[in-house]
């Protein structure tokens, strides 16, 4: 082994020393070989690193006090749910980063996840690069394409070309899901944006117990867990350490994007209980103390106004006893579930400061957006309600109040708590007023900030955090990146502000879109209009944009937005409407469309076209997005296999989605079954007799129904069939199906079911096929 080892160093080095083209080496020549080469081979390899440079060129280095770089990336977080921001949730680990470091109180995002985290890597405006809304709504206008230009990349892709080592784990939510898969394209993955390591999930949300994950552009195995966020933290250690290890002086940078706090609401059991009781108040009282916690803290100004309560939110005086019961359930999960990410963020400092570089990293701990309101009027065991435009019965809340949080729930909370921990501001996520779009931001670097504990209240913008990070690395934007002339950052630098809280704002101006909802901010004015006044758990409203609404708002001295001087400054509203224009014109906002439903399901239409077959073979056909996936939502359709049976197999041919909707064909005891899953445990199940032996064609044909009654189509309904060898053996109507999707997390599999099941029958299992199975057609027959 030592002689092999020893030829292995000698091959390279001849290699490299240009050795003559008739130098063959023999295992039997390895002594002549060393007496040739050896001296000079002996001489080369004990030279320093740096002295080998002629003949091993070495990576590119940053400069020497260059920090590493940490960004915890929540989601779905509110301004006011840390507990250093007046917070009601248990929060110790951000805290203590907060109280070592600065706290800013206005940090904007751009109030959705999908858009702010491809901003935040990039440094530009969102509809500059292609993200003006999710990657699942895309639009072939070039802010809204989801493609992010070559020439905006990434602040990871900076620093790995001066030498950084770049890590990502958790959520990855700007690569529209159908590039999900093992053919991609992986331009807009993580490897091709500066992170040499990756560990994520490609979507919007995971199931935290049983999560889908990527190791790189490979599908990681299914698996269940005590919980994702304390396997991130354990992969980030190990990853942290190791690097150390290594190299000491080699700098890193980390995005640790925990899926929490977006749906599902999911915590170990011990978490939840530790806050049973502790919402009883109800979502007014829980405002009312948290903002007097932002006063006294400062915050927020003394002067501060609480917004007002929006009419559709229900008063929780106004609420049943039952109603009560279940909302604040809701909330001690949600809270459980942050006071878990907390302490994995914790054991992740702990380590840096372990093996000493806690003092020179710089930490960012902030959202996405604001707190998310999709949850809707009551809540929901099941988030895919609000994706296929539904609200969730409290009746059907109801019947899930003790597993809400555990594993075989997919729960969000009412909009009553998202209000709440948008205390002081109005609206949710998706909004352009405060509550969506200001955030929470701490900034921690001990050997870069001299200040502790301190407040900012300089206005800053999810942009400005890469063009920050390339200042404290001592780094400039490049003109080119691979010969490709790079767009400058919109974002400005907040270094300026670490050491001077009294230094004057950098930026002179922010504007947002949304979903239509738009605002402007310039010199402490601010102009915004809710599109369509429609709230985010309500998702195909439309409305033409020239009916909004501008409320004007001078916020540098009304922190909350409550007080609107529309009609006292129509000129000043007037003025900065024009300069939205500019800006809206300048960074490819337009065109507007907002009918959401249209956009999501577009998608399908745009990726495969007039595409009618889609054959998938066994066994490599899995773990492919929905959204990749053949379109059969609202399409007549067939599903087809030929097996050769020999009566003892079992196990899915093909399933999409999983617990929270989807459909699985698959045999057992003998037969074959065919499962929809739609919402609130319906189930329509069709099933043959015995199956025979012998090669057996198998199919599932379902035609929509396409009739109108009181002059509306019926939403997608139809009947489903099943045949075995031509003959039909099994038919039902399928009364309701989604309009939009499965789920946002599971994925379409050809031989197993991966995440969670379709169907409750095989639960807990892939229930991978048992025997031979070649391809699975699926035929689009409308």
């Amino acid at each position: 082994m030592k002689m092999k080892l020893y030829l292995s160093y000698l091959i390279a080095f001849l290699i490299m020393a240009g050795c003559n083209q008739g130098d063959v080496i023999q295992n039997s020549d390895s002594d002549k070989v060393f007496e040739k080469y050896g001296q000079e081979f002996k001489g080369k390899i004990g030279k320093t690193y740096e002295e080998s440079e002629e003949w091993w060129p070495s990576k590119k280095r940053p400069p020497a006090d260059a920090p590493n770089v940490i960004i915890f990336l929540l989601d779905d977080v509110g301004f006011a749910q840390v507990q250093s921001f007046g917070g009601l949730i248990e929060t110790p680990n951000i805290d203590a980063l907060a109280e070592n470091g600065l706290r800013y109180n206005n940090f904007h995002t751009t109030a959705l996840c999908s858009p702010s985290r491809a901003t935040l890597m990039a440094g530009r405006n969102p509809h500059r690069i292609g993200l003006g809304s999710h990657a699942l709504t895309a639009m072939g206008f070039p802010g809204y394409n989801a493609v992010v230009p070559p020439s905006a990349k990434s602040v990871a892709n900076y620093l790995e070309e001066e030498g950084y080592v770049n890590y990502a784990l958790g959520k990855w939510d700007h690569t529209p899901l159908y590039e999900v898969s093992q053919i991609g394209p992986h331009h807009r993955w993580p490897s091709h944006e500066g992170f040499a390591h990756a560990y994520t999930f490609m979507a919007a949300d995971v199931h935290q117990f049983i999560p889908v994950m990527w190791d790189d552009h490979h599908p990681e195995p299914y698996r269940k867990t005590y919980h994702l966020d304390k396997d991130l933290a354990n992969r980030a250690i190990n990853w942290i350490t190791g690097h150390k290890s290594l190299d000491k002086e080699l700098p890193f940078m980390m995005l640790w994007a925990s899926g929490s706090m977006h749906s599902p609401h999911h915590a170990p059991d011990e978490y939840i209980a530790k806050y049973k009781g502790k919402f009883d108040m109800g979502w007014d009282k829980a405002r009312e103390v948290i903002l007097e916690k932002q006063i006294n803290m400062g915050i927020a100004p003394l002067n501060t106004q609480m917004s007002e309560r929006i009419d559709e939110i229900p008063a929780w005086a106004s609420l049943s006893s039952e109603e009560q019961k279940l909302y604040a359930r809701q909330m001690e999960v949600f809270a459980a579930q942050m006071d878990h990410v907390d302490h994995q963020i914790g054991r992740i400092v702990k380590t840096l400061e372990r093996i000493g570089e806690l003092d020179n990293t710089l930490i960012f701990v902030t959202a996405d957006n604001g707190a998310s309101g999709e949850g809707g009027l009551a809540g929901t065991f099941n988030e895919t309600y609000v994706l296929n435009g539904m609200q969730t019965p409290f009746e059907a809340n109801m019947r899930n109040y003790e597993n809400w949080g555990q594993w075989d729930s997919y729960p969000h909370y009412h909009a009553g708590w998202a209000m709440a921990g948008n205390t002081p501001f109005k609206y949710f996520k998706q909004s352009e007023h405060r509550g969506g779009q200001q955030d929470a931001l701490v900034v921690h670097w001990p050997e870069g900030i001299k200040s502790k504990g301190e407040i900012r209240n300089q206005y800053h913008h999810i942009s400005d955090i890469a063009p920050t990070i390339m200042e404290a690395a001592g780094l400039e934007l490049p003109e080119e990146y691979h010969g490709i002339k790079q767009q400058e950052f919109t974002g400005v630098p907040m270094n300026y502000s670490f050491n001077n809280p009294d230094a004057p704002n950098a930026k002179d101006n922010q504007y947002y879109e949304m979903f239509g909802n738009r605002a402007i901010w310039a010199d402490g004015w601010k102009a915004v209009t809710l599109h369509a006044n429609r709230m985010p758990w309500e998702i195909n409203v439309v409305q033409p944009f020239e009916e909004d609404v501008w409320e004007l708002y001078k916020v540098d001295e009304d922190f909350s937005e409550s007080n609107n001087l529309a009609d006292e400054f129509p000129e000043k509203l007037e003025e900065l409407k024009q300069l939205f224009e500019k800006e809206a014109w300048d960074n490819n906002v337009y065109p507007l469309y907002d009918d959401m439903l249209a956009r999501l399901n577009g998608v399908n239409y745009v990726l495969f076209g007039d595409q009618k077959e889609f054959v998938y073979y066994a066994p490599g056909a899995n773990r492919i997005a929905e959204k990749a996936s053949a379109p059969v939502k609202g399409r007549s359709h067939k599903i087809e296999t030929t097996i050769d049976l020999k009566g003892d197999e079992k196990g899915v041919i093909v399933a999409c989605g999983g617990m929270t909707g989807g459909y699985s064909m698959y045999i057992k005891g003998g037969k074959l079954h065919f499962d929809y899953n739609f919402l609130d445990g319906i189930h329509y199940h069709l099933t043959s007799p015995m199956l025979p032996r012998g090669k057996t064609n198998l199919m599932f044909n379902f035609i929509l129904d396409t009739s109108v009654i009181d002059g509306t189509l019926k939403p997608w309904a139809g009947t489903g069939e099943i045949y075995v060898n031509g003959e039909k053996v099994d038919e039902g109507y399928f009364e309701a199906m989604h309009i939009s999707t499965y789920s946002l997390a599971e994925t379409f599999d050809i031989g197993m079911d991966t995440g969670t099941q379709v169907d409750k029958d095989y639960e807990g299992s892939t229930f991978e096929y048992t025997g031979e199975l070649d391809k699975v057609v699926i035929t689009l027959t409308d």
